[in-house]
């Protein structure tokens, strides 16, 4: 059977997530390589305060995310397919060798850059559990205001769906959804409104510096944010690299595709678990662990012994 190793995005940061990473050296390396290319040590990103930006949020993720792919790579464990969440879409083409991680940092910390310029303030995410996405939509159409826009973002399983826009718009969503039954409705640790019409020209400019950096056919498949597709033309994923952060992200059917594909095993990179648990929601029959909860040697362990049922 196969194992898909899995990037989280936006809303999984912790202060730490980089100082906490396991003891390896392909993690110093990559530790060392990121602060290169960053001409600065990526480890002061790390503190809850530098983390209240999106741009340090954003290159901490790739970077923990890529340093614990390369450790795994380096204890033999090879993944046969990737996905990342949002910004985890970087770390998954870096690992999928589509890119290289050099060139990734830069265009990552662009990313956030651009994000917080277009809304420096008083936009966000929120989530909703427990309600279907059709009701929600409905809820957002009937209450929905042009001085507070609010639209429907990631679909990251059937019930769970995350909403962009203004903090005053989902605020209002989100107490009307409770209403409604929802087991959760909160806000997301995240300051832009990702995955929505709003940033269409964050992805015309992302678009343009994707343009600069070389692509190369990936080694293994690649899912897609917008498409929800195994993508393997380098720029099918430069396209959805740039317009992953305007549109939703279909994470749920992206997984369901690995599934189908042959993955019995998911590997969460650091940090946390919210990935982890969505497939084990998704997917009963299916392994899902993170590194963060269970370390390299186990997860490479788990990876290697995945391997011989095939």
């Amino acid at each position: 059977m196969s194992t898909a190793f899995l990037f989280p995005g936006q809303g999984s940061q912790q202060p730490g997530m980089l100082h906490n990473l396991p003891r390896h050296p392909a993690v110093a390396e990559t530790l060392d390589e990121a602060s290169e290319a960053l001409n600065e040590n990526i480890l002061v990103w790390d503190s809850k305060e530098a983390l209240t930006s999106t741009v340090a949020v954003q290159v901490a993720l790739l970077v923990a995310g890529v340093a614990a792919a390369r450790a795994l790579v380096a204890e033999g464990a090879q993944p046969d397919m990737a996905a990342g969440h949002s910004v985890g879409a970087f770390g998954a083409a870096v690992v999928a060798n589509v890119m290289h991680f050099r060139d990734a940092v830069p265009l990552v910390k662009l990313r956030g850059e651009l994000m917080e310029k277009a809304y420096p303030q008083g936009y966000g995410m929120g989530v909703v559990v427990g309600i279907q996405e059709r009701k929600l939509a409905t809820i957002v159409e009937k209450h929905v205001t042009n001085d507070a826009p609010v639209f429907i973002a990631n679909r990251n399983s059937p019930d769970q769906i995350t909403i962009s826009g203004s903090i005053r718009g989902i605020e209002r969503i989100l107490a009307l959804a409770r209403k409604e039954g929802a087991r959760k409705a909160e806000l997301l640790k995240v300051k832009v409104p990702s995955h929505c019409r709003l940033l269409q020209s964050v992805s015309a400019e992302l678009a343009a510096a994707l343009k600069t950096i070389p692509f190369r056919r990936p080694d293994i498949p690649y899912a897609g944010n917008r498409t929800a597709r195994a993508l393997l033309d380098p720029e099918a994923i430069r396209e959805d690299l740039a317009l992953g952060i305007s549109h939703p992200v279909r994470w749920h059917e992206a997984t369901s595709l690995l599934f189908e594909m042959g993955a019995r095993l998911f590997i969460e990179m650091p940090p946390g678990r919210v990935l982890t648990d969505l497939a084990r929601q998704a997917f009963p029959a299916a392994r899902a662990v993170s590194v963060s909860d269970s370390g390299i040697k186990t997860s490479s362990i788990l990876v290697k012994r995945e391997k011989t049922m095939e």
